[in-house]
């Protein structure tokens, strides 16, 4: 099976199975606090290419608010809601979207922004940019702490930028090195057991 066809039929079969969830999901966001259910952001995809993710939206709208680009730590801006989805991971789950659309897969190097892309080094940012971004990857699931990470960091952007994100692209190389169904399969089955395991 290409991997294509095994992201279309799993988003397809999750979208179907996962709606009522999806429904609460978005009842909770509505009533917690004003705003969209969604947010959408702009990332960086497959061969460079833009393109505006999915996420349950867990921070407050405030479309003038300039804040950072990255979480870190106990932001203030993130609702009662949010924190439960962020915890539980449940706010990734509208990217299975992107993923039925062609513009993600369920495993490849996580989307990010142009910002931080443009600190990638040539080489990598080549590699890396080859395959469709994914919903999980492994550095998704080394990293499952980040937020409270950089919270330790005098500087956390350039603790993100400098030291984090240097590792994620060495894992996403390998992961573009060795990309098969079966390792996708086996990196959604580790992401459900960290989930599940808290």
């Amino acid at each position: 099976m290409s991997k294509r066809l095994f992201d279309l039929v799993l988003s397809t079969l999750g979208l179907l199975v996962l709606a009522p969830l999806l429904l609460l999901m978005a009842l909770a966001i509505k009533l917690d606090s004003s705003g969209p259910v969604f947010f959408r952001q702009e990332r960086v995809g497959r061969f460079g290419q833009p393109f505006r993710i999915h996420k349950c939206r867990t921070m407050r709208h405030d479309p003038a608010s300039k804040g950072p680009q990255i979480t870190v730590g106990a932001d203030s801006r993130i609702t009662r809601v949010g924190g439960f989805l962020r915890r539980t991971k449940l706010d990734e789950l509208p990217q299975l979207i992107d993923v039925w659309v062609g513009s993600m897969s369920l495993v490849g190097p996580r989307p990010e922004v142009p910002r931080y892309v443009a600190h990638y080094p040539v080489a990598l940012r080549e590699k890396v940019l080859s395959v469709r971004p994914g919903i999980t990857d492994i550095a998704s699931i080394e990293y499952r702490d980040e937020s409270a990470v950089l919270a330790r960091a005098t500087d956390p952007e350039y603790a993100y930028i400098h030291e984090v994100m240097p590792h994620k692209l060495a894992l996403a190389a390998s992961y573009v090195d060795q990309a098969s169904v079966w390792m996708d399969v086996r990196l959604i089955w580790r992401t459900v057991m960290v989930i599940v395991r808290g």
